[in-house]
């Protein structure tokens, strides 16, 4: 049952799913690294030294991860790019870092554990990984430039937290003119009412919201 009725999308046309061809489209995985992503460490830890019940949301890293292990697969395998953006400061100290991220004690040190991917979606070969201290990859690093050169298109976005650093990505990438399809089962938050809040506010104005399923059989199916 949808949370908000929005107004808008009685007036503007469905977004359906941009033609994810290799020579014109990208995943990209946002924060899926030990700070935000692993019980063991970083979000996690800190949720619950606040009390704060995090088994939903450990629940459903679960299933993102294996949903994003099935689109890197796809991706991969029909020479799409892939991409990652993760939290981590140039500083040890992180005096870096932008005052959200300072107020939420979010922290990874320069080739720390809590910036790594974590182990199950480790980058390949010369894929890359962009560095960032706030919410927004497009703002916090020169990944709009990097797309360019490489001719994107269309951007496939999966991650974590669907509420806060995904839900900036796809904004920001819609607004620089990106097709967008967010991969819902393959993004987590710490409350269902949060992941389909931002899940019905993005669909249809900002991206198209599919699931894994539909975008791996669309990837081989468009690039056969």
């Amino acid at each position: 049952m949808s949370l908000v009725a929005d107004p808008l999308k009685q007036i503007l046309s469905p977004l359906k799913m941009a033609q994810l061809h290799n020579n014109n489209s990208a995943i990209l995985i946002v924060d899926m690294q030990y700070l935000d992503a692993h019980p063991e460490y970083g979000l996690i830890q800190i949720a619950k030294q606040h009390g704060i019940d995090t088994k939903y949301y450990e629940d459903r890293l679960k299933v993102a991860i294996k949903n994003i292990q099935l689109l890197l697969k796809a991706c991969r395998e029909n020479g799409l790019e892939v991409i990652y953006c993760t939290i981590e400061s140039m500083t040890k100290d992180g005096r870096d870092r932008s005052k959200e991220h300072k107020k939420a004690n979010l922290h990874a040190s320069p080739n720390s554990k809590e910036g790594e991917v974590i182990e199950e979606l480790r980058p390949m070969h010369d894929e890359m990984v962009f560095k960032k201290t706030c919410s927004g990859v497009f703002n916090g690093s020169n990944i709009d430039q990097k797309l360019r050169n490489l001719k994107i298109d269309n951007l496939i976005i999966t991650g974590v937290l669907t509420n806060q650093c995904v839900d900036t990505a796809v904004r920001d990438a819609a607004d620089r003119g990106y097709d967008v399809v967010l991969v819902t089962d393959a993004c987590a938050a710490f409350h269902e009412s949060l992941h389909q809040a931002s899940v019905e506010i993005l669909e249809g104005i900002y991206c198209c919201v599919e699931s894994t399923k539909k975008v791996v059989d669309h990837i081989y199916q468009i690039n056969r």
